[in-house]
């Protein structure tokens, strides 16, 4: 209808007459409906016209988008003041649970404190009681002494006053050796013991300053930590904190550490967790046995008396930079079972993968273990399985490699096999080894060989050249190499006795290498280099053997 209907009453009619009046020409907009307020808020004004001249109701999408938000938005503040308001009521109850603790605490405290001075005063009470019949008696035995002493001067007294008044009686040489004899003379004048029990007296002076100054523990200030005084080396970490303030109360410390890889300061959320060392009473801490497996590690200290702890050291991040690899599954020789860094030679492995790999060409290739979704990011020397396939070493070369590359600094890892391997190699190789080739019998790899087929044998190997060990045989072998000064060396893992040492020019990234038949071993990454180490290969490097000695 084009014109706006008003109605109005007509007195000739019994219902209402409306009559049709012009409409004006103007432009009005449909009423926003109610909550549509919201929606000013989240869009710009622009944008509300723009829906406002499409239609009525060509802004209710947005609209009705707008209110989920909104519901949203309230529903999480809604949950977020439920937790809240639980966590008042759980912090109501805990204040009423702990201020009866630590009320009854105290009350037992202080009735410790009160046995304590009621034993104390039982024993001090006995000590006086004791002492007072002593003395008692001496002084008793004293006295009764004296006394009869004194009667007995005083009779002599008054015989010589009647020897000298009388002048028939001339004995006065008699009368002087009785008066010169008598108890006076020998009787000290000197009390045995004294009266005065002052000795056993107690000056509390000292104690009550002590109880009137008692107040609560403090809690205790959070330590520094001292970073040019903590030290990362040989897989083990000590660190060194102080107190900013003297405080005798402390009890122990509370240390906790995580492994990261991120540098800087340590980030409010990290996949690993905190683990916790407690009960140390130094103010440093050593821990011992570490694998490095991240790059960095998180720590922080806090102290604690007998009541309270106190708030977290400032965290701090150390660097532990050690060589990290895992065997190269995928691409290992079909007859060596490779589970994390364990390896078995298995007789049949090359049979089971033929079948599981038929198997797996009707499903489509998966995944290798490499390059599994699951593992960490991938560190730029981390070797992608490019030549993936069970195929990559074959025939005798019962090889597997390590997945990460070697291309600079120095490095250091662990071996330790099975002694009733029949064969077993350990060492380095270019990525560029062929799928035939055995350990040390091209110029691609560096190894010692251990032979226990027929024949015992230790040797070095490189370039189809062998130098026989004349050293003893370890169960566990070190690996040190240092790619751009170009050793390679090798040393008893327990106790740091140099091997053997390989002096070469590596013309292109080196990969832990390693070869087993018909036995077994594991491989330890994430070490540091040794700083025993470190100093052999500083002495042993000018007298070292190079690939020219091997024959």
């Amino acid at each position: 209808m084009s014109d706006l209907l008003i109605g109005h009453q007509n007195e000739a009619s019994e219902g209402p007459q409306r009559t049709l009046l012009p409409r004006t020409p103007m432009t009005r907009r449909p009423p926003l409906p109610r909550g549509s307020e919201h929606l000013a808020a989240l869009k710009p004004d622009s944008c509300v016209r723009s829906l406002a001249l499409r239609g009525p109701w060509s802004w209710m999408p947005a609209l009705e988008e707008a209110l989920r938000k909104i519901i949203t938005t309230l529903a999480v503040k809604n949950e977020e003041i439920q937790n809240f308001i639980y966590a008042l009521k759980q912090m109501l109850q805990n204040v009423e649970a702990n201020s009866v603790k630590v009320q009854e605490d105290l009350e037992g405290e202080f009735q410790t404190l009160y046995s304590l001075l009621d034993e104390l005063k039982e024993n001090m009470l006995m000590k006086i009681k004791q002492a007072r019949p002593s003395r008692t008696y001496e002084l008793q035995n004293q006295l009764a002494a004296c006394t009869k002493a004194l009667e007995s001067s005083e009779e002599l007294l008054e015989t010589a006053n009647q020897t000298l008044q009388g002048a028939e009686n001339h004995d006065f040489h008699q009368i002087k050796d009785s008066v010169t004899m008598a108890p006076a003379f020998r009787l000290s004048l000197k009390a045995k013991v004294s009266d005065n029990m002052s000795h056993l007296m107690v000056d509390f002076a000292q104690e009550r300053c002590m109880l009137q100054a008692l107040k609560f523990l403090p809690v205790p200030s959070a330590p520094e930590i001292d970073m040019a005084e903590s030290l990362v080396a040989d897989n083990c970490v000590t660190l060194v904190w102080k107190m900013p303030d003297e405080d005798s109360k402390i009890d122990h410390y509370v240390l906790e550490y995580r492994k990261t890889n991120f540098e800087g300061p340590p980030r409010v959320k990290e996949d690993q967790p905190w683990m916790v060392i407690e009960g140390i009473k130094q103010t440093e801490y050593t821990l011992s046995g570490l694998k490095f497996d991240m790059k960095y590690m998180n720590f922080r200290v806090k102290a604690c008396n007998k009541a309270v702890a106190g708030e977290f050291s400032e965290p701090v991040t150390l660097e532990t930079r050690a060589f990290m690899f895992r065997l190269d599954a995928g691409t290992c020789h079909q007859n060596l079972r490779v589970e994390e860094l364990s390896v078995e030679w298995d007789a049949m492995g090359g049979k089971v993968q033929d079948i599981k790999a038929r198997e797996k060409d009707s499903k489509g290739r998966t995944a290798s273990p490499v390059n599994s979704p699951a593992r960490c990011v991938q560190s730029p020397k981390r070797m992608p399985s490019a030549r993936g396939g069970r195929d990559r070493f074959t025939a005798e070369s019962y090889t597997v490699l390590g997945d990460t590359l070697i291309d600079g600094a120095d490095h250091y890892w662990e071996v330790k096999y099975d002694r009733d391997s029949k064969a077993f190699g350990v060492g380095v190789a270019y990525r560029s080894l062929g799928k035939f080739d055995q350990l040390g019998k091209t110029s691609a790899s560096w190894c010692l060989h251990l032979n226990n087929w027929l024949q015992v044998s230790f040797t070095a190997k490189h370039n189809n050249k062998a130098k026989v060990l004349d050293v003893p045989v370890p169960d566990c072998i070190g690996v040190y190499c240092n790619f751009h000064e170009g050793f390679l060396s090798f040393y008893n893992a327990k106790t740091k006795q140099l091997l053997h040492t390989f002096k070469a020019k590596f013309t292109q990234p080196v990969l832990p290498a390693f070869m087993v038949w018909c036995g077994s071993f594991h491989v330890y990454s994430g070490l540091q280099v040794p700083s025993s180490v470190k100093s052999l290969q500083k002495r042993n490097s000018t007298t070292s053997s190079s690939n020219a000695s091997l024959t």
